[in-house]
């Protein structure tokens, strides 16, 4: 007997169009497999949204922290200039949040929410990164890694987003360490490659805990 493909009517600008029943979903598995899918994935981006404020937070206060510690040794212009870049990233941070909590539970809205604060974590990175360069009194080894790394890791550790957390431990590694070989202070280039190492390991122990996230959450 000969198969006959069945169709549907589809009305388009153009007129009735036939499409094969065949392009539907082949079965309501599959339909609950995306569904699992995209529940998980607003799950995520819902969780990020609530730790944001945490994050912009511990920024902001390492950033007050660190520009008090550098008031008594660094022209206040050079510390007001690094607060402004910094206030500026934050602002923005700010204001992705309050139109994304808006709307917690839509999926486009977090999906875009996530999206501006990779780009605004890039500039905070690139901000933070200024930093070595304009309120660091000293660049010795340890409290440029502290400045670099260890921000970076914190920032990481309450977002826990991967993509999110090497967008700012990039540019705040790379200036700082540049930072560090540049400024012709004692023991700066052993600071600069400490640096370098102490934010290579970070971002190793970051995507080890991405991939070890993912792990968990496949099926068995």
């Amino acid at each position: 007997m000969r198969h006959m493909a069945v169709v549907e009517q589809v009305n388009t600008r153009e007129g009735a169009v036939p499409v094969p029943r065949d392009a539907e979903p082949q079965s309501d598995l599959g339909k609950l497999a995306a569904l699992h899918a995209e529940a998980r994935e607003t799950a995520i981006l819902a969780n990020l949204l609530g730790r944001a404020p945490y994050a912009m937070v511990a920024l902001a206060v390492a950033a007050g922290l660190s520009a008090a510690l550098s008031a008594a040794s660094m022209p206040a212009a050079q510390i007001m200039t690094w607060l402004v870049l910094m206030i500026a990233g934050l602002a923005a941070m700010a204001r992705a949040y309050a139109h994304a909590i808006a709307a917690p539970f839509e999926r486009a809205t977090l999906k875009s929410f996530s999206q501006d604060l990779t780009a605004i974590t890039v500039y905070l990175g690139f901000a933070w990164g200024a930093g070595a360069f304009l309120i660091l009194p000293t660049l010795i080894p340890f409290p440029a890694v502290s400045y670099a790394a260890i921000t970076a890791a914190g920032f990481a550790f309450l977002l826990r987003d991967r993509n999110i957390a090497l967008a700012f431990l990039g540019p705040a590694a790379a200036l700082s360490a540049l930072a560090c070989i540049v400024r012709p202070l004692p023991g700066a280039g052993l600071a600069g490659l400490l640096v370098l190492a102490a934010s290579a390991a970070v971002a190793g122990a970051i995507l080890l805990a991405a991939r070890m996230a993912q792990s968990r959450a496949q099926p068995a």
